[in-house]
């Protein structure tokens, strides 16, 4: 179903206030077009999102979730896809039909950036942390075609939910702590927050490759060192165009995202912040 006329659509976290998001989906619509359409960035805390989910009426679109409500959203939805499911997290929520619909497009987000940058088959992959991004990185490795996967966890039983999830997907996962992890692997992703992947800097040195979920500030200190020891470096700004991309798609119905657009803007954002 295609959705014209005026629409809302609109990314929730807390914080939420540095989000590139509204710079990517605003520069979508433009380039598509629809002038009805807005999309903004609203600070939204885990006991707070069953109301603002509630007060959204029929003009709404959609919605783009990010820290902490990716994994909370589950009792507010009607219907989830099945990828959403056996990762535990959904990062977006689409109105149809006066129904709530969950969907992951982390995943998707992930491999794209991956594959653009030429990494198509690692072999041995670690994950730092233990979150709903990791989780998607572990769907986005078994797309990839590993199977096996070291997960770092600071608190290893916390991990627990993690690991449901990697048993769902059918990936056997060793757990391993911050003091001592294994990163002499094909591809290294962090999917720490901002700064605190800096103190590992060194260790990731070792990796082939390595994915730095973080966009802003960029480039982090890990990514600074890797590339001076010669090795790949990918950043999150490509996972987060690639996964805006298809929120796009989905909450817009047939349309196909403008990426290079997209990717305009959201560098000439990146640079000026």
């Amino acid at each position: 179903m295609t959705r014209t006329g005026v629409c809302r659509a609109a990314v929730l976290g807390f914080p939420v206030k540095h989000s590139l998001s509204p710079v990517l989906h605003r520069t979508a619509y433009a380039a598509l077009g629809l002038t009805g359409w807005r999309y903004d960035a609203i600070e939204c805390a885990e006991h707070e999102l069953a109301g603002l989910v509630a007060g959204c009426g029929p003009e709404w679109a959609g919605l783009s979730l990010t820290m902490p409500l990716k994994r909370v959203v589950f009792p507010l939805l009607d219907t989830v896809d099945d990828l959403a499911v056996q990762v535990g997290a959904a990062n977006t929520v689409l109105f149809r039909d006066g129904a709530r619909h969950g969907a992951n497009t982390d995943v998707y987000g992930i491999v794209t950036a991956l594959t653009e940058a030429g990494i198509t088959r690692p072999a041995t992959a670690t994950v730092l942390g233990g979150g709903a991004t990791a989780a998607s990185a572990l769907a986005a490795l078994r797309q990839l075609g590993l199977a096996e996967v070291t997960l770092v966890v600071r608190e290893p039983a916390r991990a627990e939910e993690t690991l449901a999830v990697a048993d769902r997907l059918g990936v056997g996962v060793t757990v391993q702590g911050f003091e001592k992890f294994d990163a002499e692997v094909d591809l290294l992703i962090s999917t720490l927050p901002s700064g605190a992947a800096d103190a590992l800097a060194t260790e990731a040195t070792a990796a082939r490759a390595v994915f730095d979920v973080v966009y802003s500030p960029w480039p982090t200190p890990l990514a600074v060192a890797v590339r001076a020891a010669g090795r790949k470096v990918v950043g999150g700004f490509p996972m987060l165009l690639h996964q805006a991309a298809r929120q796009v798609e989905l909450m817009t119905g047939s349309y196909l995202a403008p990426v290079a657009e997209m990717r305009r803007a959201g560098e000439q954002a990146l640079a000026g912040s």
